[in-house]
């Protein structure tokens, strides 16, 4: 399928349009920060009681989005997709990957911090990675020039490592956050001149929760309110050391999440969550911000995907594109022909595809050729979806628990 149609209502519109109004040419910075398992309404400034004063300052200095997409309900494969800017069906990540898997990120691949070393950015990925555990699959194979972090989930009892180094085996859960957003801040001040690239993949707020001992009970809102608010004090830190280095009016900085939330996140008026292809297991927070270029305290309603993240920042960058095709379309309805208007009906209650027969049709075209672009053993797997008989859903049913 050819790459977003909408493109000019997303999130590279929003961003470079801006740019043509006299950005200097210097390559910005850029800090990706990924929230692992945060729910569409588990921020202040998206509705949640949760106070997450940095990440609501962060929205009023920059554009907030409301329909902003992951391409999977699960962590690995929305990373892959985030990464390289095409479906994980394509890029050899299927499903959530296990410290026994031998395989990841297909190795052909090319992902967004090769696209940027290639123009001369430094890069770096400090958290958590998910994309394969063995030494070929590993951040600083795959064109990151430093790692700090977990090589997978921290519930799946993770070493800590720097580069391709274990340096503590089992390190404490409560003390990531704190950790990340150290080396991050340190990252940041000893930037050298020349541009950075730096992927802040954070395990809050996944289970198990963990919470450092000078958060625990702030919120007032238990411990998921607890571990919600040291996240967002790490986004703090992070802006903080970027005004301090005099880097904040060249760097963009975006925050998301990696998909919906588990049963103690919330998905705000959305239904589903994490696992699920409704809204609520896909439909994320995304903030942008980069003074002076990015218009404060905007809020948009235009469609964007994880899938836009890598041509956004190439582009930003002056990068050439991979000469893999990109992805620039969410096809939401994969699995099931059901349609909803996502605009009035967030909790997607009223099921429409009886009353508009022709853009049920229509969706199933496209999905139809959409399909026929992907490996065999993905055509494979949805037409024996599509040909299983299942008891439809009922409004309003709990989730079925899937695995972490």
């Amino acid at each position: 399928m050819k790459r977003r149609r909408f493109l000019n209502a997303g999130l590279a519109t929003t961003l470079h349009g801006v740019l043509l109004r006299g950005q200097s040419a210097v390559p910005p910075n850029i800090v990706l920060i990924l929230a692992d398992d945060l729910g569409y309404g588990d921020l202040s400034c998206y509705g949640s009681p949760i106070p997450t004063p940095s990440l609501d300052a962060m929205a009023s200095d920059g554009v907030r989005f409301e329909q902003y997409y992951t391409t999977s309900a699960v962590c690995s494969p929305s990373r892959a997709s985030l990464l390289t800017g095409r479906y994980f069906t394509r890029v050899g990540v299927p499903g959530v990957l296990f410290p026994s898997d031998q395989s990841g990120l297909s190795l052909s691949e090319t992902t967004v911090a090769q696209v940027l070393k290639a123009q001369g950015y430094r890069t770096a990925c400090i958290g958590k990675w998910h994309l394969g555990s063995q030494p070929d699959y590993l951040p600083t194979r795959r064109g990151f020039d430093h790692f700090f972090g977990v090589p997978y989930s921290h519930d799946m009892s993770p070493p800590l490592m720097w580069d391709t180094e274990v340096i503590d085996p089992s390190p404490r859960t409560d003390a990531l956050t704190g950790l990340f957003t150290e080396q991050a801040v340190n990252y940041i001040g000893n930037s050298d001149g020349s541009p950075f690239f730096l992927y802040l993949a954070h395990t809050a707020p996944h289970i198990p929760l963990g919470v450092s001992e000078s958060f625990l009970g702030r919120s007032g809102l238990g411990p998921y309110g607890d571990c919600v608010q040291e996240l967002d004090w790490g986004v703090g830190q992070v802006i903080n050391a970027l005004r301090a280095n005099n880097l904040d009016q060249n760097t963009l900085v975006l925050f998301t999440s990696d998909n919906g939330p588990w049963y103690l996140g919330s998905p705000g008026r959305l239904r589903g969550r994490k696992g699920e292809t409704f809204e609520g297991g896909m439909r994320v927070p995304l903030l942008a911000r980069w003074p002076g270029v990015i218009p404060a305290n905007r809020t948009t309603g235009a469609m964007a995907s994880a899938l836009d993240i890598l041509p956004t920042l190439a582009r930003l960058g002056s990068a050439p594109l991979p000469e893999a095709p990109l992805d620039g379309v969410d096809i939401l309805p994969l699995l099931q022909p059901e349609l909803y208007n996502v605009d009035a009906d967030p909790g997607e209650d009223c099921e429409l595809s009886r009353d508009h027969p022709d853009q049920v049709e229509d969706l199933r075209s496209k999905m139809e050729d959409a399909v026929q672009t992907f490996p065999a053993e993905v055509q494979n797997a949805w037409y024996q979806t599509m040909a299983r008989k299942v008891a439809p859903t009922p409004v309003g049913a709990l989730p079925v628990a899937q695995p972490a």
